[in-house]
């Protein structure tokens, strides 16, 4: 079984599979068959780059689909300008091959790519996250973390028994806002968690698009820690708020931070460039943002490392080089730019 495997898609449908698509690296966000295609052919970049790979989930199940959809977690290279390597992607189709033939699907199947280089395990956050989304796609019931993490957020077991609910309940009832009061438990409660439970939440939220209400909300608990200069409060709003279609708000949290003492705080930016890079398009607000990571030296090499990441975003990389020719910079800036090129 050694014919050319054009793409992935071809493979997966050749083999009889219905199958989608979703990025995995910065927020899980499908990508649909067009951009797959476009992707796969290298006519345009990786939209979601991430540490120089492009991290995707794939889903697949047979036409019948009797049984649970297969997923196949992949990270593949991508060259400079964030294209995929064609030979790396070609690689893994070869050994899916030599592995499974076309029966990509059934009991054979499980197990036997363990050992591929481009498959990976996702950190838990992100596996309990997309088995939630995965559950709602398919109109499957939530897992069976589900309803105790529902009844804790409306508030009747008491806050403080934070201890009882389960991650994936948490995932669980994130993915789940439009079911019953969810979303409006989460507006009355967000103020009340614990952080042993925010902290988890928000990294649920993240992949999902919470209203314009509670994105205000998210805000206004962002500025009152901005200003008690709470750190892990500032990363924990601006995590739960960065899949808020308010973008709007969301720069304005951004604007917030870097004017604030935290603004040169190393997991402040990271978690700027990382959930809320979007509103970095912003010429001004870029240069302001690559101006404070300058001027952090606690950590080596974080100019450097930000640079790499927000270079590499396709929305993001000719602003990012403009900035290299921006004429009107500060010392700090010019000798962290220039100590990119020595």
């Amino acid at each position: 079984m050694t014919a050319q495997i054009s793409t992935l898609g071809e493979l997966l449908t050749n083999a009889g599979t219905q199958w989608r698509a979703y990025d995995l690296g910065r927020r899980i966000t499908k990508i649909d068959k067009k951009q797959f295609a476009q992707i796969e052919s290298t006519q345009v970049p990786y939209p979601y780059p991430l540490g120089g790979h492009a991290i995707m989930a794939i889903q697949f199940w047979d036409n019948e689909a009797t049984a649970d959809p297969y997923v196949w977690f992949l990270k593949f290279p991508l060259d400079e300008q964030s294209k995929l390597i064609i030979a790396s992607r070609d690689h893994f189709a070869s050994m899916v091959l030599e592995a499974l033939g076309t029966q990509l699907t059934g009991e054979a199947a499980q197990g036997k790519l363990d050992n591929n280089p481009y498959v990976f395990t996702p950190n838990a956050n992100k596996l309990a996250a997309f088995n939630a989304l995965l559950k709602r796609e398919l109109n499957r019931p939530a897992s069976q973390y589900y309803e105790h993490a529902e009844l804790y957020f409306s508030g009747k077991l008491g806050f403080e028994r934070w201890q009882e609910i389960a991650l994936q309940g948490i995932a669980d009832f994130a993915l789940r806002l439009d079911h019953g009061h969810n979303a409006s438990n989460l507006q009355q409660a967000w103020s009340f968690l614990p952080a042993e439970v925010k902290t988890p939440l928000a990294a649920m939220l993240e992949h999902v698009t919470v209203s314009t209400s509670q994105t205000e909300d998210f805000l206004a608990a962002l500025n009152r820690a901005c200003q008690r200069q709470n750190k892990d409060a500032v990363v924990t709003n601006l995590r739960a708020m960065s899949g808020s279609h308010a973008l709007g708000l969301i720069a304005h949290a951004v604007d917030t931070i870097l004017a604030s003492k935290l603004g040169s705080d190393a997991d402040c930016l990271l978690t700027i460039a990382g959930r809320a890079w979007e509103t970095l398009t912003d010429q001004q607000r870029l240069f302001i943002y690559m101006e404070k990571a300058a001027e952090n030296n606690q950590i080596d090499g974080l100019f450097g490392s930000i640079f790499a990441d927000l270079v590499a975003i396709p929305m993001l990389r000719p602003h990012v080089l403009g900035i290299i020719r921006a004429e009107n910079r500060s010392e700090t800036l010019s000798r962290a730019i220039g100590r990119l090129f020595s």
